[in-house]
């Protein structure tokens, strides 16, 4: 089991610091293992998350709808979604009312690719928790936002 003290050979003045500085080695260092993961199918962990969005969707949207939704705000959600449309992942339609409003959904090769992420279970680092801890974490972080 991994101990922040000695990842980053340091001591800390209380608990709750350690915690602090732990959760952001952490995130940095899921980060990595995030991009590593999505790199063979030539996305980025942001754009997967457009992707994911959009097939909870079941139908096209308000680009700003998507932009709303996004785990990590990307103020680059648009060129975002122009490189999903370069890959045919997605497909981009503006409203005949507003030309201003843009509508986008996954395509047929957007949602195969995201089948073919679901069966990847190279997440092996989760397995180290329970159930139970899991939800525990997942509380924690509840409570600290």
């Amino acid at each position: 089991m991994g101990d922040i003290a000695k990842d980053i050979k340091s001591s800390f003045k209380s608990d709750k610091l350690k915690a602090l500085i732990n959760l952001k080695y952490t995130a940095n260092w899921l980060n990595s293992k995030e991009n590593e993961f999505f790199k063979p199918y030539g996305i980025s962990p942001q754009q997967y998350n457009i992707l994911r969005i959009l097939r909870g969707a079941k139908k096209q949207v308000k680009v700003q709808v998507v932009k709303d939704r996004m785990i990590e705000r990307a103020p680059n959600a648009t060129r975002l979604m122009d490189k999903l449309c370069d890959k045919n992942l997605i497909e981009r339609t503006r409203c005949e009312h507003d030309r201003r409003v843009v509508y986008v959904q996954i395509s047929e090769q957007g949602l195969a690719l995201l089948t073919n992420i679901d069966k990847n279970k190279n997440l092996s680092f989760l397995e180290k928790l329970t159930d139970l801890e899991a939800l525990m974490l997942s509380d924690l972080l509840d409570k600290i936002r």
